[in-house]
């Protein structure tokens, strides 16, 4: 019985996350979830490291939802981006840039 409990806390909570990344409204003019991240020094030098056909395709997403955003418009429901399509493209790079402010900032301590 006890086995059953984190399966269907599992199901749950994917539910859940897929309700609420509809909710969040920025699946509805096109953008990914790494497309909203707010823009502060580590983000830029992770935009910096990514390869130029993602970040050509970011410029496009966020052009295209400030179009929209200003005509009070969202994208038909079938290009809506959905919760198993959002790829976290820009995180890998954003995590190493983390790191690496970290790791300067320890070495800088000595």
């Amino acid at each position: 019985m006890a086995a059953r409990a984190p399966v269907a806390s599992g199901r749950l909570l994917v539910g859940f996350r897929k309700w609420y990344y509809n909710m969040c409204g920025f699946n509805k003019i096109g953008l990914l979830r790494d497309d909203t991240i707010y823009e502060n020094a580590d983000v830029k030098e992770a935009l910096r490291r990514i390869p130029e056909r993602t970040y050509n395709d970011r410029m496009f997403r966020v052009k295209r939802a400030l179009d929209l955003s200003m005509k009070q418009q969202i994208l038909p429901k079938d290009q809506w981006t959905k919760y198993e399509e959002d790829v976290h493209y820009l995180t890998p790079y954003l995590d190493e840039v983390v790191r690496e402010r970290k790791e300067k900032e320890e070495w800088m301590k000595k």
